[in-house]
């Protein structure tokens, strides 16, 4: 077991209180002037810490390096993407050994043909510390390549637009995007998503001709309502442009034909509070999945294209009550649905006339399976992923008429010591406080005993309905193979049991995602697999949240945390409306500005409610640029902590001084930051090598 080292002291920061008031209560925060970013005292506090990190793990920074060189191992590094035809030409992305970044490259029409490079991002990004290219968009002449830099980890990304037969880029240089862009059919006119340069929300979208001054772009959408989030794209029958607005809980679609770019766009449905839908272009007619009319797992609609609003809409699928319809791919003679069932995935393959109807088979008890890229129209070959806990990724092409199925690429794992064979994966089931059976899938190497002596380490998110599925990491097999047991626990917030498993843990619902993290945290230690000396937990941004609550509630049952890039000073930041993300999270979180949710999100938020209490050992980390969760939110959480903790526990802030919410941009950089992270809970269970 590690202790602190007293001989080297934590940083000690200045308190300036600052009163913050609402609905006449008075919060008293010491350290909220550390949200002053260009502030040298800041800077100075994070390097402190940073430096104060450094010592503390001095003697793990060895076992960090064989870590990431074992881990870097199983890694593939002249690894390639299994290839997509569209439009005439298979595209792939490959790295070479000893290269950080992608190569993106194309081959016509045979992948026997030359291939032509489109970007060497080892050479883009050749001067930055952080780059990132996004948003790769052939027009449909197949001649121009537009795309999206971005060079800061803020997200937000500069468009360009590259001759593919030159390779020159054009002078037109587009600020603050998304990244993303849409091209209309005439192959000269670019439409694209313009962030607010303050929120970060992306609110308008423009009309950009090839050859014009941006200055001269058109604006043709601006979402006024700063809930929503506004977006461009193509049908896959490349008929229409979208411009979709969304936020948590609505959504709204506007179209137009992709060959009349300087047309009106025509709203599909008008907006209404509650309703989200998609849609899908399919000869004449579009396809709606939607949740209107309490369809709360989703249905599946149709609709002309002459008259698209709601009354209009004529069923194809009926909403089921234990069934989650998540997404649907449209092909000329099949139309493919993706849907949930009791937490797992399903793919149900039907053709149009009506002729066939069958799921693809799936034998495991829990696994993830998923359409992988399927941007081919006429087409009788879809593609998928499948992996388990224990089963590295395969990409699979499925011929939808014979049902034959071929694996056209097995994810490596190298070093020649992994054999899936020697792990085991399960599902269990925790009983939550209001006796509600929360799901935990769990993998662990073969011959472990339940003794409550192995170490286990507890995974969470359950926010945003956003599900952490049962997925292969062999980054992973470096805790496995040191007798380390990894649970997910599958806790309300996420949609791993349906639509209501989400609303059951959001809003005034939130702290059912901490108390079923806890109690799956008492089932794994009453079912022996780990006790309190030996039981860990991890999550990240909302995952961070829910690291910040547990440790407030039941910082026994824990040795150690990790939080990464932690949400955890929940009112003050969704009562700053500059912030990013802010006002379109209310659907999420609740608006503060209303006193029911003010108090209920004070109640949890692991800022305001840090005790004197003894804490687990901790290690958090965070990046100076997050644009979503602001550095100072675990500065100030672990300055807090120090000054009210009673116990020898580790206390580390590692501020990464370069980087945003997504860590280091380079594929093996990345890897460093885990290795930090493994090591630190290694060297908890006096694990050396």
């Amino acid at each position: 077991m590690t202790t602190l080292n007293t001989k080297i002291q934590p940083p000690i920061v200045d308190k300036k209180p600052t009163n913050l008031k609402k609905h006449k209560d008075t919060r008293v925060d010491e350290y909220f002037w550390l949200n002053e970013r260009e502030n040298p005292e800041v800077i100075d506090y994070l390097e402190r810490e940073n430096e104060y990190t450094d010592k503390m793990t001095a003697h793990t920074k060895k076992f960090q390096e064989d870590l990431f060189e074992e881990m870097k191992g199983r890694i593939k590094e002249d690894d390639s993407s299994v290839p997509y035809k569209l439009n005439g030409y298979w595209y792939l992305t490959r790295y070479e050994k000893g290269k950080d970044y992608p190569i993106y490259s194309r081959k016509k029409e045979t992948l026997d043909a030359d291939e032509e490079i489109l970007f060497d991002c080892n050479v883009e990004a050749e001067g930055h510390n952080y780059f990132k290219l996004s948003g790769l968009n052939v027009s449909p002449d197949n001649k121009l390549i537009a795309f999206g830099v971005d060079t800061v980890s803020r997200r937000k990304y500069t468009i360009q637009i590259k001759n593919l037969e030159t390779g020159k880029v054009y002078p037109e240089i587009i600020e603050t995007t998304t990244g993303g862009s849409t091209w209309a059919a005439d192959s000269k006119t670019l439409f694209y998503t313009k962030k607010d340069d303050e929120t970060l929300r992306s609110n308008k979208i423009y009309r950009h001709v090839l050859g014009t001054s941006v200055s001269e772009d058109v604006e043709v959408f601006n979402e006024i309502d700063d809930t929503f989030n506004t977006f461009i794209y193509k049908t896959k029958s490349r008929k229409y442009l979208v411009i979709g607005s969304s936020s948590t809980l609505t959504s709204e679609y506007r179209i137009l034909k992709a060959d009349n770019p300087t047309g009106e766009f025509k709203i599909f449905q008008p907006r209404i509070r509650g309703v989200e839908y998609g849609i899908a272009h399919y000869e004449d007619h579009f396809y709606v999945l939607t949740n209107a009319d309490k369809a709360t797992n989703f249905k599946l609609m149709k609709v002309a294209e002459g008259n698209t609003t709601k009354e209009n809409w004529t069923p194809v699928i009926a909403h089921r009550d234990h069934v989650l319809l998540e997404d649907v791919e449209i092909f000329k003679e099949y139309l493919v649905i993706s849907e949930r069932d009791n937490g797992l995935n399903k793919i149900n393959i039907k053709r149009w006339d009506g002729t066939v109807d069958y799921y693809l088979p799936f034998d495991n008890e829990t696994y993830t399976a998923y359409l992988s890229a399927n941007p081919d129209f006429d087409t009788k070959i879809l593609r998928y992923s499948y992996n388990a806990l224990t089963t590295p990724n395969s990409v699979i092409d499925f011929d939808m008429e014979t049902k034959k199925k071929e694996i056209k690429k097995e994810q490596e794992v190298l070093g020649g010591k992994f054999d899936k064979e020697n792990y085991v994966s399960e599902r269990v089931w925790a009983i939550a406080e209001d006796n509600t059976k929360i799901p935990m899938s769990l993998v662990y190497k073969k011959g472990i005993k339940k003794d409550g002596s192995n170490p286990l380490l507890q995974y969470g998110y359950g926010s945003y309905g956003s599900t952490i599925d049962p997925y292969f990491s062999s980054v992973r097999l470096s805790l496995l193979d040191r007798g380390f047991i990894y649970a997910i626990a599958h806790v309300r917030g996420s949609e791993y049991l349906g639509r209501s498993w989400y609303e059951n843990g959001k809003l005034l619902a939130k702290k059912n995602t901490f108390t079923d993290f806890i109690d799956c945290s008492k089932y794994l230690i009453a079912e022996k697999y780990t006790s309190a000396n030996h039981l860990y937990a991890m999550g990240g941004s909302a995952g961070g949240l829910l690291m910040g609550a547990i440790v407030n509630i039941a910082p026994d049952l824990y040795n150690g945390i990790v939080a990464a890039v932690p949400f955890v000073d929940v009112v003050t930041t969704m009562l700053d409306e500059s912030i990013p993300l802010t006002t379109g999270e209310y659907d999420e979180w609740g608006n503060p500005n209303e006193k029911e949710y003010y108090e209920y999100m004070k109640s949890y938020s692991p800022y305001d409610n840090i005790k004197i209490q003894k804490y687990p050992n901790m290690l958090i980390t965070t990046g100076l640029h997050d644009s979503q969760v602001q550095y100072w939110e675990p500065a100030k959480w672990v300055a807090r902590l120090r000054e009210l903790k009673i116990d020898d526990n580790l206390l580390l802030l590692h501020t990464n001084m370069e980087a945003g919410h997504g860590g280091a941009s380079g594929r093996f950089e990345a890897l460093k930051e885990v290795a930090e992270e493994y090591a630190f809970l290694l060297d908890l269970e006096s694990i050396k090598e």
